[in-house]
């Protein structure tokens, strides 16, 4: 039977999971659910300096205290170097990239670098672009280079489910962007595209803090000639400082819950108020993916109050 919708929850174990993680893995699991589909678990662990494998086997404990069941095993992120390599092979044979042998201070400082998006830094001024092979040759004796894409001229769009259409031009507003870091690891856009499209994703829901990286993945679709998934980027979590939520804004982890023996249908129940999905009080995944519908959801940001939190989830 094929499968019309495959969504994937793809956190990085770098911390313990926290109330937005679970807001945005339950939504795609209900998603998922809800159209009869499946549901993958990708572990991006690529960042070897900050992702620890016990982190990695507590947030699958904290995955299925939630009541999450994914189909398949994990999919991680460190063991398919392969398939990364073999993409910007691709990319190169196809003139898509070129390698860059500038310090991010090289960067900062040139004239000519106005601010891109916050994930790249400074927008990159094309130095390395027409680098010869001899001058290639010769920086690479002391620096091994990133390898940057270029973006194509015109407006990329992407049609989200939650935005509408949105439009970027690539090439203008975020240039020439990394898709491999000088100490060989792939960038996030790269990784994503190719893991996307090698498992069968159909369906991305994830926060909408990504929604600008969305035009650039889009780009590397199409340069690899992968398929595009459909969008929903759904709102943030906001803590009392209006930030993005995080442990640090002072609620509890999903291992905190799962230790002080609270129940998951009280996260449950508490996530899926602020989903517009029922009334805050405890609920079962079943009675969510039933009622679940993507329309549904909020489009702007929700601001979490901490003490509704402690409430929903410890009682009076």
């Amino acid at each position: 039977m094929t499968v019309t919708h495959r969504g994937r929850f793809a956190p990085s174990p770098t911390g313990r999971l926290h109330l937005g993680n679970a807001w945005a893995a339950l939504l795609g699991w209900l998603w998922a659910r809800s159209e009869g589909g499946e549901f993958l678990l990708r572990i991006e662990d690529l960042d070897a300096a900050r992702s620890r494998p016990e982190l990695g086997e507590a947030l699958l404990a904290d995955l299925g205290w939630l009541g999450l069941g994914f189909d398949g095993a994990p999919v991680f992120q460190s063991h398919r170097l392969g398939l990364y390599r073999a993409a910007l092979d691709r990319l190169r044979q196809t003139g898509h990239v070129y390698p860059c042998f500038c310090t991010r201070s090289e960067i900062a400082r040139a004239v000519s670098a106005p601010h891109g998006p916050a994930d790249e830094g400074p927008r990159y001024p094309g130095t390395c672009l027409a680098l010869t092979p001899d001058q290639i040759a010769e920086r690479g004796r002391t620096r091994p280079p990133a390898w940057r894409f270029r973006p194509r001229e015109g407006l990329t769009e992407v049609h989200d489910l939650l935005h509408g259409t949105v439009v970027q031009d690539v090439a203008r507003e975020v240039g020439d962007f990394v898709v491999l870091r000088n100490d060989g690891v792939p960038s996030y856009q790269l990784a994503v595209v190719v893991d996307d499209a090698d498992t069968g994703i159909t369906h991305v829901l994830r926060g909408d803090d990504l929604l600008d990286s969305t035009p650039r993945q889009i780009q590397l679709c199409e340069a690899l000639e992968l398929p595009v998934p459909t969008y929903a980027h759904v709102p943030l979590l906001l803590g009392p400082d209006g930030k993005r939520l995080a442990k640090r804004a002072g609620t509890p982890s999903l291992a905190d819950l799962r230790e002080r023996g609270v129940p998951s249908d009280r996260l449950l129940g508490l996530l899926a108020g602020w989903a517009r999905l029922g009334d805050g009080r405890p609920v079962g995944l079943e009675v969510l993916a039933h009622q679940f519908a993507l329309e549904r959801l909020p489009r702007g940001p929700i601001a979490v109050n901490l003490d509704q939190v402690k409430a929903a989830l410890f009682g009076p």
